[in-house]
């Protein structure tokens, strides 16, 4: 049963700050006995509904902004001592198969195994993930069936679910991804992580 100190965690596996803050969640879940709900949502859907648009084309004409944004990376990755994250050299990468495959592998009960592998090949081991071969091989190498899971993206119900918690995302005024709520109060991006663990502990003060 959700908690209102629980966490929802907007998430798509195209957005390399949505891998920094899973491999940060699970320790703030662990000082606060919160539970973490992961809401597989397509970016490039809630960019088209908001009108918003990556980082790179917003302010790829700002001077020195996209260098400061891979400062601010780099410290993040620093203080918590993420050494295996590496840029993915087939970005942006189209994530529409996986995101639904996740919607599947929650209904088949193995998401846990499933969102590490997929983490895993696209932020450490730069895998081309938009391609269902390199996807079917990274899923069965995790132990998982890829096959099974490669055609259960076609399943319609699947496809309806990632669609639905995309608008409802939406709906709750979500503009891109990593998101996170805590009861009715939101957080946008890693570097509200510390905002996310304080309004979890207020709940439960």
């Amino acid at each position: 049963m959700t908690q209102p100190s629980d966490i929802d965690f907007i998430f798509d596996f195209g957005s390399p700050n949505a891998y920094l803050s899973w491999k940060v969640l699970p320790g703030i879940a662990a000082r606060t006995g919160a539970a973490i709900n992961l809401i597989p949502c397509l970016l490039g859907g809630i960019f088209k509904a908001t009108n918003n648009q990556s980082p790179m084309a917003a302010f790829g004409g700002v001077t020195g902004k996209l260098a400061y944004e891979g400062l601010e990376t780099r410290r993040f990755v620093a203080k918590h001592g993420l050494t295996k994250f590496a840029s993915n050299p087939h970005f942006p990468v189209n994530t529409l198969m996986i995101m639904r495959g996740m919607v599947a592998a929650k209904r088949a009960g193995v998401a846990d195994v499933y969102l590490e592998a997929v983490l895993k090949a696209m932020w450490e081991d730069g895998q081309k993930l938009d391609d269902p071969e390199v996807v079917v091989r990274v899923l069965d190498a995790a132990g998982l069936d890829g096959s099974a899971l490669a055609a259960a993206t076609q399943d319609p119900e699947v496809k309806a679910e990632l669609v639905a918690n995309t608008e409802a995302a939406v709906a709750r005024g979500v503009f891109g991804i990593p998101t996170f709520f805590v009861g009715g109060e939101m957080f946008f991006g890693k570097a509200r992580l510390g905002q996310v663990e304080a309004e979890v502990v207020r709940r439960l003060a």
